[in-house]
């Protein structure tokens, strides 16, 4: 039988790693987990008091709105007025999604279709790869390099690829995919780049989708900047939001998409026939996270730069030298220079750490071809666990200085 929108997915190799965590937890064994970026830290106090006494009134649990309550999407358009000056207008340039997955998927279903082409950059989150393949487009890749070994800015690397890859295209791209801070590599911009970027997608009448996954996860006084605080940029752009990580709310899938009005009218229409937005009671507690608990995603950037610390100091203490990201909640690391030598791939590698270390990393193929040479670690353990991953790694890893 065939299963047209899934054929043309890789093997998930995530899978082959969780089921040897699964083993290793079955054979007794305390595996250290920095494989799935799935936050550990709790949500804001006042959302769940919130969400236990949105649920006790029966009249939450009919029917919420599909594109999220009036003062929901006020709530968005607050923050991004206070974290980057941004002005959105809730009615018409904000639209709530059920998570960025859920968002970014339907955005490609109206914005492309069979025959159309998307550039999405290697490695890259997943869905930012199949995305674009689910709404019948072809995806053309472009390299995002590593900011830790290539000693160049992956900003103007991207525009290379970027300019490169439209002069190559028989059929010019209708959608840019970028997201930075970046997943997995971590890579990170500034402003400069952004208005490039822009200027780019305003020459060549292009929509740039930009993921702001890790929009409040900057280290060292790093602030990642929106795409929106460039002029002229809601003229071509859109950027999907979350309180995924900003606020720690994985599991109650909260984001938006916020930016170009006709774009956003579009998904908006899209989902009124595909859902009737998330459980109202979610709704009200994130209303609640961002307008009483604005400051949560301080307290988290300072314990994921911590644990950020902690990690990269350790990896450089067993001759495993990365480094430091200045964004999002993960730390993309080559596979060290002794065992690429003997030819151990991402996935290789990752078994070898969980098999011999109980440390479990994501192999960068996962994240696409350009991926491979590299594992992710996800800054989901305490400063605790990390001790003890690090002396797990260094009894692992011999070969290593």
């Amino acid at each position: 039988m065939e299963f047209r929108r899934i054929n043309g997915l890789p093997p998930y190799v995530f899978a082959q790693i969780n089921g040897l965590k699964a083993q290793a937890r079955a054979e007794g064994r305390d595996v250290v987990d920095f494989g799935f970026g799935n936050p550990d830290l709790p949500s804001p106090e006042l959302a769940v008091e919130k969400l236990a006494e949105a649920a006790h009134n029966p009249k939450n649990h009919r029917y919420s709105a599909s594109r999220g309550l009036p003062n929901l999407r006020l709530a968005m358009a607050t923050r991004y007025k206070k974290v980057f000056d941004v002005d959105l207008d809730p009615d018409t340039e904000i639209v709530t999604t059920i998570g960025a997955k859920e968002g970014l998927t339907h955005l490609m279903w109206v914005l492309l279709g069979p025959g159309d082409t998307a550039i999405v950059p290697t490695p890259s989150y997943p869905i930012h790869l199949a995305g674009p393949g689910f709404a019948g487009a072809t995806v053309i890749t472009i390299p995002m390099s590593d900011p830790g070994t290539s000693g160049r800015d992956p900003g103007d690397d991207f525009l290379v690829g970027l300019q490169a890859a439209w002069a190559k295209a028989v059929v010019k791209p209708r959608v840019i995919i970028c997201s930075f801070p970046h997943n997995p590599t971590s890579a990170s911009v500034d402003l400069a780049f952004m208005e490039r970027l822009v200027a780019f997608a305003l020459e060549h009448e292009v929509i740039v989708c930009h993921d702001f996954a890790y929009a409040d996860l900057g280290f060292d006084g790093y602030q990642p900047p929106s795409i929106l605080q460039v002029p002229r940029s809601k003229e071509c752009c859109v950027e999907l939001y979350t309180l995924t990580k900003s606020f720690s709310m994985a599991g109650w899938r909260v984001g938006f998409m916020v930016g170009n009005t006709e774009v956003v009218a579009a998904l908006t229409k899209l989902k009124s026939y595909l859902d009737y937005g998330t459980f109202q009671p979610v709704q009200i507690a994130a209303i609640v996270a961002m307008n009483e608990a604005s400051t949560y995603p301080d307290e988290l950037r300072t314990i994921y730069q911590s644990r950020r610390d902690v990690l990269i100091e350790g990896l450089a203490r067993i001759g495993w030298p990365v480094v430091a990201p200045k964004g999002s909640m993960f730390i993309w690391a080559p596979i060290p220079e002794p065992y690429a030598a003997r030819g151990l791939r991402s996935l290789d590698f990752s078994t070898h750490l969980i098999n011999v270390a109980s440390v479990a990393t994501s192999p960068g193929v996962g994240f696409g071809d350009g991926g491979d040479g590299h594992v992710r670690f996800a800054l989901i353990e305490n400063e605790l666990r990390t001790h003890q991953a690090i002396r797990n790694l260094r009894r692992a890893l011999p070969e290593l200085s």
